[in-house]
Parts: C-alpha cells; sequence; structure tokens
C-alpha cells in the first residue's frame, strides 16, 4: 500500500512541477513519504511505566521555512537548509526504493544548547529519520532538530513530549548523519573487509566519540574507541587521519570463523547518540571433486564405487544430488527430458574439520549395463556461499567382455579342470594302494 502512495505522489509531483527525476538529491524532487512511529507513555494500573507505539502517515519535505506542505494530511517534518544536506548521502537513489522512519528521540533528561553558528536559542525536540535501501544497499539515520517554544522539562522528555496532530508541519534542520554501505556483509575465510561507516555533524569541532563493538552470541566487545577533544583512542581497524573527514569504517584484516558477529558503529555527541548495525557472516564455498575422471570405461556387469566430496565448506547448509541424463538427449533445445535424479546415493556424516569449515561426501556403487553406456553422471552441490550449484560430471563408457577375455576365461576354465582331474586320479592312487598293504 505504501509502495502505491509513493508511486501516485511522485506522478502527481512531476506532472504539477518540473521534470521528473525521482531521485533524491535533484532538486525537482523534494518529498518523501514516511511512517511516523509516535509514542504513547503512561503508567498502568500497576504503577508500571509502558509505552504503546502508534504508526502515523507522514512526509519528509525539503524546501524553507513556511513552505505549504505537499500531504497536508500527513505530519510534515519541512527539512530546512543547514550545513547538512541529508538527500546527499542518498544520492543516485530513485526515492521508489527507499524506505523512510520516522521517530521521536529522548535525550534522556539532558537539555543542553546545540552549538550551531547563528542558530536560534531555545528548547530542542528531536528526532530520527532512518532511509534504507529497500534491497539492503545501504542505511542512513539522521537527526532532526525541532525548535520548541516550550521551556525544558525537568524531567525526562518522554514524560512530557508535545502531542503532534495529523496536518501538522514541523520545521527541522539536519544536525548529524551516519550512514553504511554495508549493512550486511558476506565474507569468505581469509579475506579482507572493510566495514563501512560515514558520519557528518553540522557544526565544526564538535565533542563527538566514536566506538566500534561486537556483539555475538550475548557478548559485547569493545573494539575501538576515539574521543575527538582528548584525541584518546583506543583499540584499532580505523583509520584515525579518515576520523577527521568523517570516515569511521572499520577495516578487518584477515577474516575467520571467530569474526562473525554483529559489528556495531556508533557515534555520539551529546545529548545524541546514533548507531548502526552490521552483520557479518561468514560463507565459505566447497571444494567439489570426484573420485573418477571426465569419462569411466567399465566392462558390463563390472562394479565401480563413485564418489562426490564436498570439502571446506562453511556454514553447515549444503544439499548434494546425483543426477543422470543422455547427453544427446540434454543437447536438444526443445523436449529434452530432464535430468533424473539417482535414488541409491548415500550420504556420509558430516566431518568437522579443524579449521570449523565443514565436508560431506554423496556415494554410490554403479552396476555397469550396456544401456547406461554413453549417459553422463552429475554430482550438483548447492550452498549458500554460491550463486549457482557446482557441477561435476562424467561419462560412462560400457564394454562388452573381448573374445581375448572369453578364451582367457576359458583356458582358466580348463585348467582347473585339469588340476581336479590329476587330484582325483591321485586319491584314487593312494586309496588303492593302502587296501594292498599287509595287516
Amino acid at each position: 500500500m505504501r509502495l502505491i502512495l509513493k508511486t501516485l505522489v511522485y506522478s502527481c509531483l512531476c506532472a504539477g512541477t518540473c521534470l521528473c527525476a525521482a531521485v533524491l538529491g535533484v532538486p525537482q524532487v523534494s518529498w518523501l513519504p514516511c511512517q511516523f512511529t509516535d509514542e504513547h507513555v503512561y503508567v498502568n494500573q500497576e504503577g508500571h511505566t509502558e509505552t504503546q507505539h502508534v504508526h502515523r502517515e507522514a512526509a519528509l519535505q525539503f524546501g524553507q521555512a513556511g513552505d505549504a506542505p505537499l500531504e497536508p494530511r500527513a505530519i510534515t517534518f519541512l527539512i530546512t537548509g543547514s550545513k547538512l544536506d541529508l538527500r546527499r548521502f542518498v544520492e543516485g537513489t530513485e526515492a521508489k526504493h527507499l524506505d523512510c522512519e520516522l521517530r521521536r528521540y529522548s535525550t534522556a533528561g539532558i537539555a543542553v544548547h546545540w552549538p550551531v553558528q547563528g542558530g536560534q536559542q531555545g528548547y530542542n525536540l528531536w528526532f530520527s529519520c532512518t532511509l534504507r535501501h529497500a534491497e539492503g544497499l545501504f542505511t542512513v539515520t539522521g537527526f532532526l532538530r525541532h525548535l520548541s517554544d516550550q521551556e525544558a522539562p525537568w524531567q525526562q522528555d518522554y514524560r512530557s513530549w508535545p502531542a503532534i496532530e495529523d496536518g501538522d508541519t514541523l520545521t527541522a534542520s539536519v544536525a548529524l548523519v551516519i550512514k553504511t554501505q554495508t549493512p550486511v556483509v558476506k565474507a569468505a575465510l581469509g579475506s579482507q573487509q572493510k566495514l563501512h561507516c560515514q558520519f557528518a555533524v553540522d557544526h565544526r569541532g564538535p565533542n563527538l566519540t566514536v566506538e566500534w563493538h561486537r556483539q555475538h552470541r550475548g557478548t559485547r566487545t569493545r573494539l575501538f574507541s576515539r574521543n575527538a577533544r582528548t584525541g584518546h583512542a583506543e583499540g584499532d581497524g580505523v583509520r584515525l587521519k579518515g576520523l577527521e573527514g568523517g570516515d569511521a569504517s572499520y577495516g578487518l584484516t584477515f577474516a575467520k570463523m571467530a569474526s562473525e558477529g554483529t559489528y556495531i558503529c556508533s557515534v555520539s555527541v551529546i545529548p545524541l547518540f546514533v548507531s548502526l548495525d552490521i552483520g557479518l557472516t561468514i560463507e565459505e564455498p566447497p571444494r567439489v571433486s570426484l573420485n573418477v575422471g571426465p569419462s569411466l570405461s567399465l566392462q558390463a556387469g563390472g562394479e565401480q564405487k563413485v564418489t562426490c566430496d564436498a570439502a571446506g565448506y562453511y556454514p553447515l547448509d549444503v544439499v548434494m544430488a546425483w543426477h543422470v541424463q543422455d547427453p544427446a538427449a540434454a543437447g536438444r533445445r526443445v523436449g529434452a527430458p530432464l535430468p533424473t535424479e539417482l535414488q541409491n546415493v548415500l550420504l556420509s556424516s558430516h566431518k568437522h574439520n579443524q579449521d570449523n569449515t565443514y565436508s560431506l561426501t554423496a556415494f554410490f556403487y554403479l552396476k555397469a549395463s550396456l544401456r547406461d553406456s554413453g549417459r553422463q553422471f552429475t554430482c550438483s552441490v548447492s550452498h549458500p556461499s554460491l550463486r549457482v550449484p557446482i557441477k561435476k560430471s562424467f561419462i560412462l563408457t560400457v564394454e562388452e567382455p573381448s573374445s581375448w577375455t572369453m578364451t582367457l576365461l576359458g583356458l582358466t576354465v580348463v585348467a582347473l579342470l585339469l588340476v581336479l582331474f590329476v587330484l582325483l586320479r591321485y586319491l584314487n592312487s593312494a586309496r588303492n594302494l593302502n587296501k594292498k598293504k599287509p595287516y
């Protein structure tokens, strides 16, 4: 439903104004539909504080103070000019590919002056705006500062948030932005990875702290920390020179099994704190091999154990199957029969290797038959690390027993008969000799 609403609004805006670009960062596009998650905080009958989340329609509109809302029925967050332009962080992305979410932000009772040169004084209401690419290419979070005419509360701000009605317009500016272009990372063992984290603040010399943490199975570990004012830094993985330009990316020099987890890049500028999660998983593709070559020759009636080995893969999820197909039929574009999956395939137990990868073998016993000659047998291995399955094949050639083989077999039978005849005569002679002996 939201996608349909986006399409209709963009069509109307483009038809009623100038050329339609539908790309954020292009001046003609100045509106983005969002979902505003409002909060209603109350004390229940047991005396406990509870929070009710209310999802409401909103709009992110870029322009000048006093501009009329483009969607009068929605709550409009009118973003006016400041040093930071939120659209720059999603430049080149079609607006229909963006999901926008707005939330209130609590400063936990901290009311401080936001040091913007030439800015108005007063109590600030804060909101967070998160833009996510629909295909997971990036995540951007910005803090919106709305100057309120209310006095600063002497309690937790979420207990006295002013009500926002449908159709209200809140003029705000962007104070802090953080972005990652790697919300999800899939790394191979031993690879180098750059976990992207970029930030920007709307004023110079902010007293900010940048930190990286890794969380895995309930354990949280700090990897890096630096305070801009004191210059004190702990840990490694982040280029200090890059921090001066807003690049807080974390470098992973050698990915291993222990590297898996959720990496958290956080930026703190009092009273704001924001973090982005980057999920890193290890995916090591299997090495697939057969115990036979591209062609296998057997005599009719012969038997061969054929194995397909998938070694060194991670995670455990692997699917192995054997198929058989006539190569001539497979070459036909129309009417070619599908490969037939073999049903007599056996699987070994998963082998856990020393490097925490796994190995598995799929095998079957092939009894040669003349009708199978020329057929192609294929082992197919599927794994999350592979875009397409790995396939290894061989062609079976079945030969009839040769005349020399038959002759050799005949001579062997004759020889066995002669040996048997000699043994029988010897036993008969020994028996007669025993009968002639005196007692």
